[in-house]
């Protein structure tokens, strides 16, 4: 009864909101109407920034869009008569229509999201599900997955009810017998280490004939070879904290319907933009919008889906489906769809409970983000899941703004090209005066700035994705276009997990990304000289000028991301502890504080030791108490670097395993504990503001431009040295 009550009064608010709208007003009252709210939406933020206050402020920014879509619609697009004018002016009206249609999306999906889920305990359970983990490689290195091995081994849960399975893509007889040589030689090496790998580590070792399907096919064949009533994946690089089971099992209990519980995906590193900007420790990262927001958001819809890893699936549900789907490239979202479809249900536990790694480098970047656009175009296009029967209405509305998203290079790049249009062009692709596109446009803009700053908060800061967007789009445009053109041509390639840029150097993906800058500067130029050439239209010139001032600024960020800074490998990023421990020089043990870890070594703190009987180079022996049960053992230490402060010395040292114990307590060390991977979001997250954040923006892209101007200086300055020695060599 209560819900039939409400569709009149939500009837009567859209009747009111549409007259509205559509109300004819002079350009001084939207001004002061605009301002109004505005100043009121700002208000709410500032004094009531959740629960229906936030509503309301939405409804405000919403009726702002609104207002400004109808204005756009009728007003501003040129005669079609006028096709050189009309072709790019409706262009732009198309992507900033898309705009306003992923608003709206985004409105739905995370106005409200789901508070964060409690995690539920097992140890009253009766009975236990057994449990298979999944840990497919192809071309990671032994190193890295001895780490993945041993943090699994250490979560808590009954140990004869769980199977750790690496499942090895890069060791198929496909590879071991290829023509090339050298690839079987390669192929066989890798076969023979990882299976004492596993011998070592106590584990599961499998492999398959061929290479069919990617990562797909590769977990299918390991359903075929397993038995256990859920399924945990962990990328090879993500390694779970010793809690993963104990917050993600309990929930199968509850919900004999429930498929999926999925995890946030952590990351120890810094992505490219983040170590190239130095952002990491100062700014969230990217995923933390998508899975501190976004997943929260699709979870009160049943929409949350599978992303490939850190994450437990029932095998009951796989087995209605037919396991793993792999049409798409991006398996995960498209197995999530088959699921929801048949009725499964599925949950998402906002916490990170494993860590992993991001590229390194902004090609491999560049990369993975173009197999997941990739991807999410083949399931819009391959599997529709906007029409999919079996979906409810809700879970419709959040698969399309998954999928849809993924087109935002096209509005990117037609934002970037639209004021050069008018500027270099004189093209009219916007008809309205410059006070009529300040008033309207300008008004819808910050409209637009307030309510992202609503829906994602400290999770996303001011700019941000429009820098992300912008870098990505410059290369993922083609990418996209060639999926739309050949849905079924794209094939899955993995990411690389272990690069490393040993030098500062200008990534091989730059060129672009200066040559759009040069052509935004010549429209600085340019518009410099209309207005003192054409002052009576100084003032649509301005403003078109401004727009192009605003990409230039975001452009000019770009070349700092581009401008890569020598870091050590990927996976060697240090993680700061807190841990008391005993450190071994002789015969003698010295009480310490570990203060900082990488799977490559740690940073000891530790007083009461002579300095002159300690040296680089020389070992010696680390103690401490492990997180996981019956761990016991010290780990093998190498002196790579002292230093001495009066009351205590810090050793710089590099770990020497030898043994898989060594490897369990190095794992325990970095992976043990999730608390720490929470504690270190949450100092990152705080909400500048639309004002702060606009000036802290503006202060990283001034930086950015002027390091990555003088990155380029440097490389055409060695480039010019080395041509002038290939010259000298040919004279002499």
């Amino acid at each position: 009864m209560k819900q039939l009550l409400l569709w009149p009064l939500w009837a009567f608010f859209a009747a009111v909101m549409l007259f509205l709208v559509t109300l004819p007003i002079s350009l001084q009252a939207q001004l002061v109407g605009s301002a109004t709210i505005l100043g009121a939406m700002m208000i709410m933020k500032r004094f009531r920034p959740d629960g229906t206050w936030r509503l309301v402020a939405l409804a405000f920014g919403t009726a702002i869009v609104l207002r400004y879509v109808y204005w756009r619609t009728t007003n501003t697009i040129p005669p079609v008569n006028q096709i050189e004018n009309f072709i790019p002016g409706f262009l732009l009206y198309l992507a900033e229509m898309y705009s306003v249609m992923m608003l709206g999306l985004s409105l739905f999906v995370v106005a409200n999201p789901m508070r964060s889920r409690p995690a539920l305990s097992i140890e009253t359970r009766p009975s236990l599900p057994t449990i298979d983990v999944f840990i497919p490689t192809y071309n990671e290195d032994a190193e890295l997955l001895t780490s993945t091995i041993a943090a699994a081994q250490a979560m808590n849960y009954p140990k004869d009810l769980v199977t750790i399975w690496l499942l090895d893509d890069g060791g198929t007889e496909q590879k071991r017998n290829s023509s090339d040589i050298l690839q079987a030689a390669a192929a066989e090496r890798r076969y023979q280490e990882l299976k004492q790998v596993c011998a070592d580590f106590g584990i599961n070792y499998l492999t398959r004939s061929r290479n069919e399907h990617a990562k797909a096919g590769n977990m299918n064949n390991a359903l075929e070879h397993s038995e256990g009533d859920l399924i945990a994946v962990f990328d090879a690089d993500h390694a779970p904290a010793r809690d993963f089971l104990e917050k993600t099992v309990g929930y199968f209990a509850e919900d004999a319907r429930l498929f999926l519980v999925q995890s946030p995906h952590f990351f120890l590193n810094p992505d490219p933009i983040e170590n190239n900007l130095d952002t990491f420790e100062k700014m969230p990262s990217e995923n933390e919008m998508f899975y501190g927001i976004i997943q929260r958001g699709l979870d009160k819809w049943n929409s949350s889906f599978f992303c490939g890893s850190a994450a437990v699936l029932r095998r009951e549900a796989l087995a209605e489906t037919g396991g793993f789907h792999g049409i798409s490239i991006t398996e995960d979202c498209e197995t999530a769809v088959a699921l929801h479809s048949k009725g499964w249900n599925s949950v998402y536990v906002d916490q990170p409970l494993i860590a992993g790694l991001q590229p390194a480098t902004f090609s491999s970047f560049i990369g993975q983000r173009s197999r997941w656009a990739q991807g999410m175009m083949q399931i819009l296009m391959l599997r529709a899941p906007i029409f999919k029967r079996g979906l409810s209405m809700a879970q419709r509305v959040c698969y399309a703004s998954s999928t849809l998203f993924w087109l935002f290079p096209f509005p990117r790049m037609i934002f970037l090209l639209a004021p050069l249009c008018y500027l270099l062009f004189d093209l009219q692709i916007f008809t309205a005066s410059g006070s009529e596109f300040l008033v309207y446009t300008l008004a819808y803009m910050v409209a637009n700035l307030i309510m992202q700053n609503y829906l994602y908060g400290s999770f996303r800061w001011p700019w941000i994705s429009e820098l992300y967007e912008y870098i990505q789009s410059v290369h993922l445009l083609p990418a996209v276009v060639s999926v739309i053109l050949k849905p079924r041509k794209p094939s899955f390639k993995v990411t690389a997990k272990d690069e490393s840029v040993t030098s500062d150097r200008l990534s091989e993906l730059s060129r672009p990304f200066f040559l759009i800058f040069g052509i935004l500067m010549i429209g600085v130029a340019v518009t410099v000289y209309r207005v003192y050439s054409e002052p009576w239209k100084a003032d649509v010139t301005l403003v078109v000028g401004g727009w192009n001032l605003l990409n230039l600024i975001i452009a000019g960020c770009a070349l700092g991301v581009v401008s890569e800074r020598g870091q050590k490998r990927a996976f060697s990023h240090r993680v700061k502890v807190s841990r008391r421990c005993q450190f071994q020089i002789g015969s003698d043990w010295y009480p310490g504080t570990i203060e900082d870890v990488s799977d490559q070594g740690a940073r000891v703190r530790i007083a009461g030791a002579p300095i002159d009987q300690i040296a680089r180079g020389m070992g010696g022996e680390l103690s401490f108490d492990p997180h996981t049960d019956g761990l016991t053992g010290s780990l093998p230490m190498l002196v790579r670097g002292l230093f001495n402060d009066k009351e205590t010395i810090t050793l710089n040292c590099r770990f020497d395993p030898s043994e898989v114990v060594h490897h369990r307590l190095i794992a325990d060390l970095i992976y043990a504990n999730s608390d720490q991977w929470s504690e270190f979001q949450h100092s990152r997250r705080r909400n500048p503001g639309v004002v702060m954040g606009t000036i802290g923006f503006l202060m990283i892209a001034f930086g950015a431009t002027l390091r990555g101007l003088s990155f380029a200086a440097r490389a055409a300055l060695s480039r010019k040295e080395n041509q002038q020695e290939i010259n000298s060599g040919k004279r002499a």
